[in-house]
């Protein structure tokens, strides 16, 4: 699996906005528009070294997506859309990037293959079930308390998937 800058740069801006949200979770009263304090983007770009130009890109994408909620102004800033428990990793790729997994732009099931390499959609397939198990259980919420859900940290425990 090969993710784009555009998808890491957006997966660290969203943690971001999770983390405040947990962070101010208690402070926000029912009757308030938004959860938590908005971030401007300068913040959520200095938190995560990320361009500043590139990161307004994102963000633009993001709220098209309805991953973020946005607002102008000095009281403004971003904020997400739904509770990060409800957003997994899988809602933003497929926002930033489209599908999961395809192949030279083209969905693994509406590939056709022949002779000898007819098995390679199924891997295709198989493959891409794989990412979505995991790119779909880990959530904004799980990623901003540090905690994985246990299937993902029993993986990541292999030695061998390190290298």
């Amino acid at each position: 699996m090969r993710l784009s800058a555009r998808v890491d740069y957006a997966l660290r801006a969203v943690a971001e906005l999770a983390l405040a949200a947990s962070d101010t979770a208690s402070e926000t009263s029912s009757r308030s528009p938004r959860p938590g304090n908005p971030l401007t983007a300068e913040r959520i770009a200095r938190a995560q070294e990320i361009p500043p130009k590139f990161l307004e890109s994102i963000l633009l994408q993001l709220r098209r997506g309805g991953i973020v909620h946005a607002q102008r102004g000095p009281e403004g800033g971003y904020w997400l859309a739904r509770p990060a428990v409800e957003i997994s990793l899988a809602d933003v790729i497929r926002v930033i990037d489209g599908p999961l997994a395809n192949v030279r732009g083209q969905r693994p099931e509406d590939l056709g293959y022949s002779g000898a390499a007819v098995a390679l959609q199924e891997v295709w397939i198989a493959l891409r079930a794989s990412e979505r198990e995991i790119l779909e259980l880990v959530t904004l919420a799980d990623i901003a308390g540090g905690k994985l859900p246990d299937r993902v940290q029993e993986l990541a425990s292999d030695p061998r998937a390190w290298v």
